[in-house]
């Protein structure tokens, strides 16, 4: 719509001033308290018209109507600012376009379009999945999904901290302190079991340097006499050299972990095309950082420690493996963005990794393009704000967190108190009815994350996220069910031409619509979910005005009745096409 318009404006601005307008940024959506669909700002043609900001806005009015009389029903001036009116027919034609799309506001890739890889997730196997892993883990596939949307193919990827001294400290507490238990023999999720020995390994810890410094040590004495410390730092030495027996229990407390995590993916309905481990990837990065110090990139100091001097590129000096020849997290990332690229053409990578790590993917970037990987400044980092609870930060090695699990469970069953005070699946099946509980739950949830701009630190309030009457997901699912609703009812009426005329508000929901293609566009541009997620509400709130105030199968004219139900049953879908680039699943009925 705004593309046909703007060529309009163009031309008319062009015979009118002999002035050649840019079509990028030529015209705005009209505000709500001003009549138009579309507005022209004059001001920067003032020079070439010699006229006032009223005569020139009217004149080029007049001109679009004489130019275009089926596309340009009237206009309105205000000051210097044309405010322009489509036909009836314009909109008309519109909705009927749209209800033959099956694929609208999507592009389809080719074997030609570019390859993006998007890693989210990462997860560390010391701990199950808590309340940040989600809203990654959200952001990173409605994020895969847009660029999806947008005509690119897509690898979402995944990677795992599967080794490193935190891994080691859930591994050493489980051999002091887990006399032997599992998974199966304590009924509990692997990757909450392996947690449970995280936390009580920086319990015990903070326990012996307590002990010490009562006899007198000063913090540093305490950490550097800690016998627990020194025997994490031995299993860790022991898994880089191999050692059979602390590999056989690496290996075990993974798998615990592995199926945990799988579990709670499936509930947050994420998945991935490929899992790199870094007990894979890190070998890769420290022979690459050593290939970089035999070529004279790197330094090595006299502990026999290597390091990254970037001072000139306006960085700290960098450590990349340590004087005993372990590596830290930097080499581990080096190794792992090399394989990708070995694995797959990619042409853009983005990794989906909250905003206290941007200094880590500058840095990352920087060494990358020092060691002469050609993708090395072409890196995005997608960075995040935090979520936090009401009640404040949370701290994995306090056990404080809020684990994933926990919290989709507490979402579902509050969907299941609201819906049940409400009455509104009283006549279902108890079967379907759960799995709309689970839909309105977990909708719910990833909606109010997703909702957010994502740079931004949120506050994630569980009890305002289910709400059937405000900007919710359980909102938008039940706009939809009560639209299908409507649909199914008029199965057998008869489908006659479209009325002449339109209301106001028929056009607003039509106009809507077709911004729907490129919202997703800039979603796809800005890496921002909030913008689909916002715009659907905003569709929303316009059809639920338009349902309240205008009879659909009640109304006695038939060819009016037959538009507005072409007018909601594209409603339906554009809802459905942009709640599902959330990952967020509609209910048919509710």
């Amino acid at each position: 719509m705004t593309q046909i318009l703007t060529t309009a404006v163009q031309t008319a601005l062009k015979e009118l001033y002999n002035v050649e307008a840019p079509a990028q940024g030529l015209l705005q959506k009209t505000r709500k308290e001003f009549k138009g669909h579309l507005t022209l700002v004059v001001f920067p043609y003032l020079k070439a018209s010699r006229k006032s900001p009223e005569q020139t806005a009217a004149e080029t009015g007049d001109k679009l109507k004489s130019l275009y009389p089926d596309l340009v029903a009237g206009y309105d001036v205000f000051k210097g600012f044309l405010n322009i009116i489509f036909t009836d027919a314009f909109w008309l034609d519109a909705l009927n376009a749209l209800d033959a799309e099956t694929n609208y506001g999507h592009q389809t890739a080719t074997a030609d379009s570019p390859l993006v890889m998007i890693e989210y997730s990462s997860p560390n196997t010391n701990k199950p999945l808590h309340l940040g892993h989600i809203r990654n883990n959200l952001l990173g596939y409605s994020l895969s999904e847009i660029m999806k949307a947008n005509g690119n193919r897509v690898v979402k990827t995944n990677i795992v901290n599967d080794r490193g001294i935190h891994i080691c400290k859930s591994m050493l507490a489980w051999q002091k302190w887990g006399n032997g238990v599992t998974p199966e023999t304590t009924s509990k999720k692997g990757d909450h079991l392996v947690g449970d020995f995280y936390v009580l390994f920086d319990k015990q810890y903070k326990a012996e340097l307590n002990e010490l410094k009562s006899r007198g040590l000063s913090d540093t004495e305490a950490e550097a006499q800690s016998t627990l410390m020194a025997d994490t730092r031995e299993m860790l030495r022991k898994w880089e050299a191999g050692d059979e027996q602390v590999r056989t229990l690496w290996t075990t407390m993974n798998s615990w972990v592995y199926n945990g995590f799988n579990e709670t993916y499936r509930r947050l309905g994420v998945d991935f095309d490929r899992i790199y481990y870094e007990s894979e990837t890190y070998l890769e990065g420290k022979s690459t950082v050593l290939n970089g110090l035999k070529n004279g990139i790197f330094t090595r100091r006299d502990d026999g420690s290597v390091w990254a001097d970037l001072t000139g590129d306006g960085r700290d000096e960098k450590l990349l493996l340590r004087s005993d020849g372990t590596s830290v997290y930097m080499t581990q990332d080096i190794g792992t963005a090399k394989l990708r690229f070995d694995d797959y053409n990619i042409n853009k990578m983005i990794y989906v990794v909250g905003n206290e790590q941007n200094y880590h993917f500058q840095v990352l970037a920087l060494l990358l393009d020092k060691l002469g990987f050609a993708f090395g400044k072409g890196l995005v980092h997608f960075s995040y704000g935090m979520v936090e609870l009401p009640e404040g930060k949370m701290k994995s090695r306090e056990g404080t967190v809020v684990d994933a699990d926990d919290l989709v469970d507490e979402m579902i069953n509050t969907a299941r108190e609201i819906s049940a005070e409400l009455g509104k699946l009283d006549d279902m099946a108890p079967e379907e009815a759960d799995n709309i509980i689970r839909m309105i739950g977990l909708g719910s949830l990833k909606y109010f994350i997703l909702k957010v701009d994502p740079r931004k630190n949120m506050t994630f309030n569980p009890k305002e996220s289910i709400d059937f009457n405000g900007n919710t997901g359980s909102f938008i699912q039940y706009t939809y069910a009560r639209i299908r609703s409507v649909m199914r009812k008029a199965e057998n009426m008869t489908v006659l031409n479209p009325p002449p005329t339109l209301s106001d508000k028929e056009q607003s929901i039509i106009q809507l619509l077709t911004e729907y293609p490129q919202t997703v566009k800039e979603a796809g541009e800005t890496y921002s979910p909030a913008l689909i997620a916002n715009y659907v509400y905003e569709l929303v709130r316009e059809y639920n005005s338009f349902y309240h105030d205008f009879p659909i199968l009640k109304e006695n004219n038939a060819s009016v009745r037959a538009m507005r139900l072409k007018l909601s049953a594209n409603v339906a879908k554009v809802i459905k096409s942009g709640m599902s680039l959330l990952g967020i699943e509609m209910p048919e009925r509710m």
